[in-house]
């Protein structure tokens, strides 16, 4: 009995000091942090129907630190002239290299069905530029780590994807 006794404070101050260890590494390790900078760089579209509509987003992901970034999801939403579009959540799991950077693709379904009144009045002028905005949120670390914010604003001039 006095040998088990033993052996389980043993093994709780193990764990115990490992805790200890495990937490002073993460504070280290997310004091020098500094934010990768996401970007959007290509819309595809994959199928256009009248009810649904399927794109994917190619994001790059450029890490500034001197150590490997995980990255475990993202949640984005889209929007044209504040109407949103589109919102959602992506598992993508990958590791950005440190000073390195990494595309990756989301998969996109929306309805555009809801929109079509103020989209083809957007449509009427295709010269005219129509404003986006795609906000989000990176999850980085392994289990826990920062949130990357992310959002972009731009135009886009529908006469440029209309083919003539």
């Amino acid at each position: 009995m006095w040998f088990r006794a033993r052996n389980i404070r043993i093994i709780s101050l193990l764990m115990v000091f490992g805790l200890m260890i495990g937490l002073a590494g993460c504070s280290t390790f997310y004091s020098g942090f500094t934010d990768p900078d996401v970007r959007l760089i290509k819309v595809d579209v994959v199928r256009a129907k009248l009810l649904e509509q399927r794109f994917v987003l190619r994001f790059r992901i450029d890490n500034p630190n001197p150590f490997a970034l995980s990255v475990r999801g993202l949640k984005y939403a889209v929007s044209l002239n504040e109407m949103k579009l589109t919102e959602g959540e992506s598992n993508v799991s990958f590791s950005v290299p440190a000073y390195g950077h990494h595309q990756f693709d989301v998969p996109v379904r929306t309805n555009l069905w809801r929109h079509v009144k103020p989209i083809v009045k957007l449509l009427e002028s295709p010269e005219q530029p129509i404003r986006y905005r795609l906000a989000g949120e990176v999850k980085t670390g392994f289990l826990f780590g920062p949130s990357v914010h992310l959002s972009r604003n731009g135009e886009i001039i529908p006469g440029d994807f209309i083919p003539e």
